[in-house]
């Protein structure tokens, strides 16, 4: 009778078969990413597939924290690990050790991810750079203090603008410890206001020697700096993320050193011609004078003194007899006006009608009375007359 098996069983039979074959623990597998997720846990589950078929893959955290890039669906890869069979599902799949991509270096792709990331932040762009100092007081050198890019700096730097002081903070530039090291340095280089003005860099080397420059701690350091920063990384071809987030970027650390202190010679040679420029309109403005002074003291009022006062004189004693003739004007007219009014006003008195024989009669309380409906038989009167008064008593009352 034929043997009856439980799934599991077969599961854990063709797993132990897969691990005991020696072409399948050990496989490079070209492939492209499809169906890629990545877990809360921290592993990393996809596909590879090409034209003709597709596998299961697997990695798991801890191989994945080695990974320099992120794992994107249709990326081409070069998965290294073992195949075998997850007896829960009795599935095949590629449990993966290490991820590259195909025809490109890892570094290379996590420098364009992490690129395009801070690109999409903001951290590049134009309008958030500052302005470097013309002339730096101190300035912060972060950097590896056996390096000959340090040499460099501090020879130039002395040559260039010796006024400055330099500042070292000297950092590890390669190595997994060396993104700390460098942001932590630029941020207590703003924390205590060491400086005015920040280089940062090393010299070149392979693109992992500059990785260091490469890391997201750095470039975030560098974007939040309140203090200007020059990154200086490398020689010329050299490009690194702190290049494109640093306020300036410099060719080389020789170049960022010139960038950033202005040439003690320039110096010299623009005070001396603002010197020269100067003295010249000193020279033309003391010869303005003197052609000014010379005519003051040619001129009469000073030749003459006395021309000047009977000039003045002359001036006064004109505008006295002008004076005087307004002033006898003016009450000429004024006497003539006032001699109009003043006949007018005679011939309207009432005092000229009392003395044509006219009288003029006032009640009790000094009212003129108009009309007899004014007065009442026994009211005494006041009669006005050219020459004094009568008081007379109403008898009788004629309409």
């Amino acid at each position: 009778m034929q043997q009856v098996y439980e799934v599991s069983q077969i599961n854990e039979y063709l797993k132990l078969r897969f691990e005991e074959d020696e072409f399948l623990s050990d496989l490079l597998i070209r492939g492209e990413i499809s169906n890629y997720k990545l877990y809360p846990s921290g592993h990393h589950y996809f596909s590879l597939k090409d034209a003709g078929g597709a596998i299961r893959c697997v990695m798991f955290k801890g191989n994945a924290f080695r990974l320099r890039f992120r794992p994107e669906n249709g990326m081409k890869v070069i998965a290294g690990g073992r195949v075998s069979v997850f007896p829960r599902d009795g599935a095949y799949q590629l449990y993966c050790t290490s991820l590259t991509p195909d025809g490109v270096g890892d570094l290379h792709v996590a420098f364009e991810q992490l690129k395009a990331r801070l690109q999409a932040e903001g951290l590049f762009a134009a309008e958030r750079k500052k302005p470097l100092p013309r002339f730096p007081h101190r300035i912060a050198i972060i950097t590896s203090s056996a390096g000959a890019a340090l040499r460099d700096m501090l020879r130039i730097l002395r040559k260039r603008y010796p006024l400055s002081e330099v500042k070292l903070l000297a950092v590890r530039v390669q190595g997994a410890e060396a993104p700390a090291e460098i942001a932590g340095a630029i941020r207590y280089a703003n924390r205590y206001r060491v400086a005015d003005l920040i280089i940062t860099g090393r010299g070149g080397g392979s693109i992992e020697d500059l990785w260091a420059f490469n890391d997201e701690r750095v470039a975030y350091a560098i974007a939040q700096s309140e203090i200007p920063v020059i990154s200086a990384v490398g020689h010329e071809p050299d490009v690194t993320i702190s290049d494109f987030v640093a306020d300036l970027r410099a060719a080389t650390p020789s170049n960022a050193a010139e960038l950033a202190v202005p040439d003690q010679t320039e110096l010299r040679q623009a005070i001396a011609a603002k010197q020269a420029m100067l003295l010249t309109l000193i020279s033309r403005r003391l010869k303005q004078e003197r052609q000014r002074v010379s005519a003051l003291a040619q001129s009469r009022s000073l030749t003459d003194p006395n021309n000047y006062l009977n000039d003045r004189r002359m001036a006064l004693d004109y505008t006295h007899r002008r004076l005087c003739a307004a002033s006898a004007a003016l009450l000429n007219t004024n006497r003539e006006r006032f001699v109009r009014l003043a006949s007018k006003l005679d011939a309207m008195s009432p005092l000229k009608v009392l003395s044509r024989g006219y009288s003029m009669a006032l009640d009790e309380k000094g009212r003129l009375v108009k009309t007899i409906h004014a007065v009442s038989v026994g009211e005494r009167l006041t009669v006005s007359l050219a020459d004094g008064k009568a008081v007379t008593e109403v008898r009788e009352v004629i309409e």
